[in-house]
């Protein structure tokens, strides 16, 4: 057997044959969660004019302090004609256009107003209140970049910058398909020496969640002839994720029957726990991941390998995966040879936030993994880490 391949390579391959899939243009209300293609650039000066931040009134700086004359009154959405001359103030709602002449808004609660005047007892300062014209961004100004994936505050830049439409990178057609004889359809009775069948819809989940377009195959049984028409079918698609079937027994079909399909293995076996047996191919464009069948190295291959491999296909530029340092809750006991994922669950003490290891930490406590809400990557190494 050929020498484990490191982590880090691992995934250095992966994302070396995920070539970005071609852009496509998206209106604005369904680019969530896509990845930008190209640049998005301010199609006006954000604000297109300055605005009053403040309900109060438009002033001259230099007329205050002082007692003004109030000559009328703007709303959002309305500007005026009236000019604010030496003396004078008009009213102003929040977003209101500040009138030609001001300078400053005074708030609506620092004022005492009479009758058609206004007394300001303190000075103001020219500027104050006011949201100037192109105070946020400039019309031509860069304001998101290409191979960001779009969350909800920028699909409210690119809104407020006028973008209706965005070009986004294709997402990807994945293929979920799991194998083994023992797979039962949850819902139905179990016959002796089944399971119910859990990983092809977490991994359909985690699919549609990092932006793939998932179609998930029936479970296949242990059968050389059964396997081949699947697997073909999937190799349709741009990318291929398979459980199950994937080490070195006699009913592992899953590797062999692909590559006999004209899949070109890139590795197979990583030094990691879970998810050692995880294999990657392709074949032309499509990338093809064979996880173990134990859910829970399904589950961390997806996150480690599969999940990056599917934002690289939609353009991301920085696919992860990401880790943040935490402080160990308890000693961990480090592997001499392989990366160690520790499910775990993320605390916030005053010293820092913590992460906590689960127990249970066996690749087929699926269940006990729910509790979980990160995952603790212990790198290899001798001794304990904290």
């Amino acid at each position: 057997m050929a020498p484990l391949l490191p982590l880090e390579e691992a995934q250095a391959r992966i994302l070396g044959r995920a070539s970005p899939l071609p852009g496509e243009t998206v209106r604005l209300e369904h680019a969530a969660g896509r990845v930008l293609a190209e640049p998005a650039r301010a199609l006006v000066d954000l604000p297109p004019f300055a605005s009053s931040a403040m309900d109060g009134f438009a002033v001259r700086a230099s007329d205050t302090p002082g007692t003004l004359t109030v000559v009328g009154a703007v709303a959002a959405g309305r500007p005026t004609s009236t000019v604010v001359a030496p003396g004078q103030a008009i009213g102003i709602a929040t977003g209101g256009v500040v009138p030609g002449g001001a300078d400053a808004v005074v708030p609506i609660e620092y004022v005492v107003h009479h009758d058609n005047t206004i007394r300001l007892a303190d000075a103001v300062r020219a500027g104050a209140n006011v949201r100037p014209e192109g105070g946020d961004v400039r019309c031509g100004d860069l304001v998101i970049e290409r191979g960001v994936r779009l969350a909800p505050a920028h699909v409210g830049a690119l809104a407020a910058i006028g973008a209706a439409e965005v070009v986004c990178g294709r997402r990807p057609r994945a293929a979920v398909l799991a194998t083994g004889t023992e797979l039962q359809v949850p819902g139905k009775p179990l016959a002796p020496g089944q399971i119910y069948e859990s990983n092809a819809p977490m991994l359909a989940a985690q699919l549609a969640a990092a932006g793939a377009l998932v179609e998930r195959f029936s479970s296949v049984r242990d059968d050389e002839g059964v396997h081949r028409a699947a697997i073909g079918r999937a190799l349709d698609f741009d990318l291929v994720v398979t459980s199950g079937g994937v080490s070195v027994g006699e009913h592992d079909l899953v590797r062999r029957v692909a590559q006999e399909l004209g899949v070109e293995e890139v590795f197979w076996g990583v030094a990691m726990k879970p998810g050692k047996p995880v294999s990657f191919g392709v074949r032309g464009g499509t990338l093809v991941f064979g996880l173990p069948g134990n859910p829970v190295s399904s589950l961390v291959a997806h996150e480690l390998f599969v999940r990056p491999a599917v934002l690289a296909l939609q353009g991301a530029s920085e696919p992860g995966p990401v880790f943040e340092r935490a402080v160990l809750a308890r000693s961990v006991k480090r592997d001499p040879a392989r990366d160690q994922f520790l499910r775990a669950r993320l605390l916030d003490r005053v010293e820092g936030r913590a992460a906590e290891p689960i127990a249970g930490q066996e690749s087929h406590m699926i269940a006990r993994a729910a509790s979980a809400s990160a995952l603790v990557h212990v790198p290899r190494g001798e001794g304990e880490i904290l």
